[in-house]
């Protein structure tokens, strides 16, 4: 039996690289097709790590400055394969503890495209890259940490029955 391994598992234990989801829907032959790799980001550099029957759409090494250039890249060769790039899209950074529960934040940034010039693009991944390095984008369902508590505990502080507060604010209704 061959178990397939999670290319974000093999860098969990590497903090200095960032490991990011790139998906990309493309469109072939009246079909729409959607594809996943892992984006990495060390040391200045861009690359990524995925799956796929074609080497050049799969694996990247980390030799691009930037994200645009990844991104171009990946769209340049879908075109040797006659696909054209209809949306990019870019989620946060995952997180390396290897038992967390915090969701993987899948489309942070979506880009149509197909719709937009290649300026645009390039401005919005640099943007999107820039505020990623300096971690200013923080997931959407992010709240504030879990505080651990005893089972059958409420969160919340036990109120004293009949608190003075409460006494003073009732009013007599006879």
């Amino acid at each position: 039996c061959l178990d397939v391994v999670h290319p974000s598992y093999l860098t969990n234990g590497q903090p200095s690289v960032e490991r990011f989801p790139i998906s990309f829907k493309t469109h072939f032959s009246g079909n729409y097709f959607h594809h996943v790799v892992l984006g990495i980001y060390c040391n200045g550099r861009y690359g990524s790590l995925g799956m796929s029957r074609r080497s050049d759409l799969m694996d990247k090494p980390l030799t691009y400055r930037t994200l645009s250039d990844l991104i171009f890249e990946f769209e340049d060769s879908y075109k040797k394969y006659l696909h054209s790039v209809k949306k990019v899209k870019i989620g946060l950074y995952v997180p390396h503890e290897p038992h967390s529960f915090q969701p993987i934040e899948w489309k942070q940034l979506v880009l149509n495209v197909s719709k937009m010039m290649r300026t645009e693009v390039r401005k919005e991944l640099e943007k999107f890259a820039r505020d990623m390095r300096m971690k200013i984008l923080k997931p959407s369902s992010a709240h504030s940490p879990m505080k651990e508590r005893p089972r059958g505990k409420s969160l919340s502080p036990r109120r004293r029955q009949g608190s003075p507060q409460r006494r003073a604010c009732r009013r007599d209704k006879s």
